[in-house]
């Protein structure tokens, strides 16, 4: 039987969502359309918090961080994507093949520690609001985000090239839309187990990691909120972490029914499905999440424009 094996660079086929040529039409223009809401949602997002120094506050630098790995993320998996779907070449070289996997796994670790921080970051703003500015340093916040990509790095560093040491010759064909961790060893002609063992572990750390202090500061944010005696008061608090509770429930969700299962109960339908929506969909939903119940987004968003309007009437 012919080897696969990463000494010569082959060509993967990704076999994509489905056959139908209808239904390709349909998926092509609905990731299209996601797609070009998620670019102008999140570098919108980055741009307005760059031009409005009213927004350069711990939360919103997060937010402009998230943006930024959300807007990455996306890019990494929907281009091919659309391509694989408008044209019936479907192959993606080794070395192009292990880099998205690379890439998918940095920034997916990346976005759920940084998670878990903007869950610190509203549970001092509520918990401690008076000392707010003076314990989110700038330092704390630099540390704290530089923190979750080293995370990322270390966690797509052991996956990918304990995977890529692996040979290849089961087949050549990758069931799925892009180069997923499951799909992938589902090709090797070596026993897996090892790999397999691996992933659970650096999943599991990372979203313990993560998970332990979003659960410990909802839980001091929800004891703090009760304390509120003011309707409006804990109408306020919750607003400012109902939007982030809603993206980490989404993100988590996903991520967790995606990795953290055994490999026999690998579905491919309704994996596929969650993959889609925690590369594609999620992406597009956090911007619109974090600004649309976000008043001083929106008003940062007018003060851009008014600014930018009276620069381009100058020249």
């Amino acid at each position: 039987m012919r080897s696969w094996n990463q000494t010569v660079l082959l060509d993967f086929i990704l076999m994509g969502l489905t056959d139908s040529a209808e239904m390709q039409l349909a998926l092509t223009l609905l990731f299209l359309l996601t797609y070009l809401i998620s670019v102008l949602g999140n570098l919108g997002m980055i741009m307005i918090i760059y031009l409005d120094h009213q927004l350069h506050t711990p939360m919103y630098f997060f937010l402009a961080h998230l943006s930024f790995i959300d807007l990455s993320f996306s890019s990494v998996i929907t281009p091919k994507t659309l391509v694989n779907l408008l044209t019936s070449t479907k192959s993606i070289s080794f070395l192009g093949c292990f880099t998205q996997m690379y890439l998918c796994i940095f920034f997916a670790s990346s976005e759920i520690c940084l998670l878990s921080a903007m869950a610190y970051d509203r549970y001092v703003a509520i918990y401690n609001p008076l000392q707010y500015p003076v314990i989110m340093s700038s330092r704390l916040c630099c540390v704290l985000v530089i923190g979750t990509y080293m995370i990322g790095f270390v966690d797509c560093s052991f996956l990918v090239f304990s995977i890529a040491r692996l040979s290849f010759c089961n087949s050549n064909v990758i069931h799925h839309f892009f180069c997923d961790i499951f799909p992938v060893l589902a090709l090797s002609c070596h026993d897996t187990f090892a790999n397999e063992i691996l992933v659970y572990i650096c999943g599991c750390s990372t979203l313990l990691l993560s998970l332990i202090p979003v659960f410990w500061s909802y839980v001091s944010i929800l004891s703090t909120i009760l304390k509120i005696k003011s309707t409006s008061g804990k109408q306020k608090a919750f607003s400012t972490c109902a939007s982030h509770l809603l993206g980490v429930t989404l993100f988590y969700g996903t991520t967790i029914f995606t990795y953290l299962k055994p490999k026999k109960s690998y579905t491919l339908g309704k994996d596929q499905v969650a993959s889609v929506f925690y590369t594609i969909v999620i992406p597009m939903l956090n911007p619109l999440i974090y600004s649309l119940r976000n008043k001083e987004v929106k008003n940062a968003f007018f003060r851009v424009v008014k600014k930018t309007g009276g620069f381009w009437q100058l020249t």
